[in-house]
């Protein structure tokens, strides 16, 4: 079996994602979500370019490109280390606990695998912030033939946000509590869910004033 998530035909990964398995789960699927948001914003990027209306935005569409062409390939690889992250924390979890050793052992492994479990999506979610950043600075410049695609890819990007917050959350409470990770990701989920609503609105409108 492929075990690389991104080199898998569509169909078959989400064949495992309807799995029983946990493994790939939501924190990957978030992932990919992002990575789907920052392709597309390559791809109107590519439509808007060279077009005489956008001559002077150029250079700013050029930057808008090469930011999404980085994202999509950190959170391409983050949906892979997503997964290896929780599995991590399924294979923790059932070893042995019969002897205090064992028990203190196992202890140990879990809060390592849990506390990567949720950087892993607190990482996705900061760079699916940063491909809806993009959406932003990308409608009012793009191309008005695919300006729908714009308003796809901040969908995708803000659902990648809250998918990825989610498996932050989830993780959360099963951190040691003297673990600094545990404010610490709750204050930079506020921060990334606080302005989410408003920021996904903004270029909702935006995109839709020029739909005509």
């Amino acid at each position: 079996m492929n075990d690389q998530l991104t080199e898998l035909p569509i169909r078959e990964l989400l064949d495992r994602l309807a799995t029983s398995d946990p493994v790939p789960g939501g924190g990957s699927a978030a992932a990919l979500a992002g990575a789907m948001g920052a392709a597309l914003i390559q791809m109107v990027v590519a439509l808007s370019t060279g077009r005489p209306a956008a001559a002077e935005h150029e250079n700013a569409l050029a930057a808008i490109r090469d930011e999404a062409v980085s994202a999509q390939s950190d959170l391409l690889r983050l949906s892979e280390v997503d997964a290896a992250a929780y599995n991590a924390v399924v294979q923790a979890r059932r070893l042995p606990r019969d002897s205090e050793r064992e028990r203190q052992s196992r202890d140990i492994q879990v809060a390592h695998a849990t506390r990567e479990a949720t950087m892993t999506p607190l990482e996705t979610a900061t760079r699916a912030g940063r491909v809806l950043a993009l959406a932003e600075r990308l409608a009012p410049l793009a191309n008005p033939h695919a300006i729908s695609d714009v308003g796809v890819a901040a969908l995708l990007a803000a659902s990648s946000i809250r998918g990825a917050g989610l498996n932050v959350r989830i993780n959360l409470p099963f951190l040691p509590d003297d673990d600094p990770l545990r404010p610490e990701a709750d204050s930079q989920l506020t921060d990334l869910l606080s302005p989410l609503d408003a920021r996904e609105r903004a270029v909702r409108v935006a995109v839709e004033a020029r739909l005509g």
